[in-house]
């Protein structure tokens, strides 16, 4: 089964501080992983942060909603920037 993914549109300015040899790796990851199975490569988030979770690329985060065949991409990230900041993004919207 393929998901259909999609990039809230903040994540184009994430992905412009990335320097493009890791958003070459984090865009395969993507196709590889998250458009085939999100749920298997990925590990659900807690507390503040229920309901998304994050697939790991080297030292890179990508955070994402999983809702049926859908895969929505809410923060690429620095693992030491990317909690703090998806907490941020995340609480501005209601679930």
């Amino acid at each position: 089964m393929n998901f259909q993914v999609e990039f809230r549109p903040e994540v184009h300015s994430d992905l412009d501080r990335i320097p493009k040899n890791v958003q070459v790796r984090i865009k395969k990851a993507i196709a590889t992983r998250l458009e085939i199975a999100p749920q298997h490569y990925g590990e659900r988030l807690r507390r503040s942060l229920l309901g998304l979770w994050k697939l790991r690329v080297g030292d890179y985060r990508v955070v994402y909603e999983l809702q049926n065949s859908k895969v929505t991409i809410w923060m690429i990230a620095h693992r030491k920037e990317v909690y703090e900041e998806i907490g941020k993004r995340w609480s501005k919207y209601e679930h």
